[in-house]
Parts: C-alpha cells; structure tokens; sequence
C-alpha cells in the first residue's frame, strides 16, 4: 500500500493535493495520465458513475501496478458495497452523505478483517499481499487505508466533530453541491450560512489532526486556504483545456474556467 502511505503523507502535510473525480469517464489509462499530469489521486466515482466493477478493478489494478493512488467513491456503508469496493483493490474509500459515527461504526466492521471487523477478502483488492496471514493484512493493508467521510447535509455538520474523531476517517471531505441544497441555498457560492458550514468542517477537522478534501476548484481553492482538493472531473478539465487551445489559436483571451461554463 506504498501509494496509500504516500498520499497521506501529502494529506496531512503543507503542500497542495491536488486530484480528480472519475465521475462520466473513467478508463485504465486515465490511471498513466494523471501521475504523467503531475496529480496526487485519482477517485474513481461509483455513487453517480456508470462504471462496472471491470471496469473499476482494472483501474485500481493499474494504480497497483505503477503506483498511483485509486480511491473508490461507494454509493453507502453497506455491507454488500464496501466489500465488493474493496475486492476491486483501491487503496482507499470515499463515503457520500456520513451523517453519524454510527455509519462508520458499519463500513468499518465490514472493511476490516477478524477479530475488529467480519471482512472476507476476495478478488483482485488480494494482489496487493504477499500473504493471507491476518498480521499482513493489518500491517499492510488495513493501517493504511485511506477513508474520507464526506459532509453533504445539515445532519452531517451537526455531528461532524463525531466524524472527524472517527479511528476509521483520514480526511473529512465536502460535498458543496449536496451540502448546499441540504442548507437550502443550493447552488449560491456567496451564501453566508454555507460559507460557515465550509470553515466549521474544516476548523474541526483541523482540530481532529485531520485536513479535508473540498472539491470541486484549483487556485481559487489554494486562495482560500484549502489544501486537499480535487481539481474536477476529466470532462470538465478536458473541456475546459480545449477551450484555451481553441481561444489561443483564434488569438482570444481565454474564458475562465468555471462549473457554470463548463
């Protein structure tokens, strides 16, 4: 899990983290380009994704082979699906909507192994061992793995000190769309009562020891003071390139880029 140790080494430092979300186009090669771009991660999203699970092991077998940390986003904690995500071999999981540490009393009894948690291993996630021997996969795998519980609705803040303190959570995340509706002002970027919401999840989990993922943004971002952020999805950058080669070449400023004109 040398990928995963790595990444939370850039988690919890100084410097900027910088991914994306694989959410409308995911394929293994992705993988290769986003560690040739000079990103930290890649999640793969399977809460709003169409990708199937050849698909995803695939490219979790390619961030395996070469490297590169590949994250999961899962639709819930439930059994069925942290499990299956985990047989696919990611290095970590991002969990939508967390409300309470009770949920992630649940992912976590089905992401770890006998005698802390009821796991059964399986799949492609075995190839990341040398051994079955349960010391390996607690030394190996399971310290290591990397969780982001991410805050997208008014109960979430309420308890999301609880989250935050969570031994199962690296990283709180933010999900500003989601949460932003849940507050009832989806989707106003200028809205106070959001804003604040913003800097209380990341003022707790500071707190915690844990920094916390926001997305979706690049400098704009870095200027406010966040540090793990995920840049977009491919099809946002990819568009959003295309139309400064095109200005370029026409002779024309640029448009900036932004999740209105992309």
């Amino acid at each position: 899990m040398k990928p995963a140790i790595e990444l939370k080494k850039k988690i919890d430092g100084t410097g900027v983290t910088t991914g994306i979300l694989g959410t409308d186009h995911v394929w293994p090669m992705l993988v290769e380009v986003c560690r040739r771009a000079g990103l930290d991660y890649l999640i793969v999203d399977c809460e709003h994704g169409p990708h199937d699970d050849s698909l995803v092991a695939h490219v979790c077998q390619v961030g395996r082979l070469i490297g590169f940390p590949v994250l999961i986003r899962v639709p819930s904690t439930r059994s069925d699906v942290v499990r299956r995500a985990l047989d696919m071999g990611p290095c970590g999981l991002m969990f939508p909507s967390i409300e309470s540490a009770e949920q992630l009393d649940e992912a976590q009894r089905w992401a770890h192994m006998p005698p802390r948690g009821i796991r059964r291993p399986g799949g492609w996630g075995n190839y990341w061992m040398s051994n079955v021997n349960y010391e390996t996969w607690l030394r190996d795998y399971e310290e290591h793995l990397i969780v982001l519980a991410q805050i997208e609705s008014r109960r979430g803040l309420e308890n999301v000190d609880a989250i935050a303190r969570h031994e199962l959570v690296t990283s709180l995340a933010i999900g500003p769309y989601d949460l932003s509706a849940s507050l009832g002002c989806c989707w106003d970027a200028e809205n106070a009562e959001l804003n604040d919401a913003f800097r209380r999840i990341r003022e707790t989990g500071k707190a915690a020891g844990k920094n916390t993922w926001m997305g979706m943004g690049g400098r704009d971002l870095v200027e406010q003071g966040w540090t793990f952020i995920c840049l977009g999805t491919p099809s946002f950058l990819l568009q959003n390139a295309m139309k400064q080669t095109i200005a370029e070449a026409r002779g024309h400023t640029p448009e900036a880029p932004t999740l209105e004109n992309a």
